[in-house]
């Protein structure tokens, strides 16, 4: 989620703040892998349409 927030920053000109509560709102954490049971890939998703 960090990525996301930086990204949101310095890509759409948010205060941290702002982009911090926007990933909370509308971003999803999604588990993407599952290779060994304590190692999980896990991803953020972040519709693109919140962005326009």
């Amino acid at each position: 989620m960090e990525g996301a927030i930086e990204w949101l920053v310095k890509t759409r000109n948010l205060p941290a703040e702002q982009a911090y509560m926007l990933c909370s709102v509308c971003g999803d954490l999604r588990i993407s892998e599952i290779v060994d049971a304590p190692n999980w890939v896990v991803s953020f998703y972040l519709p693109r349409i919140v962005c326009e």
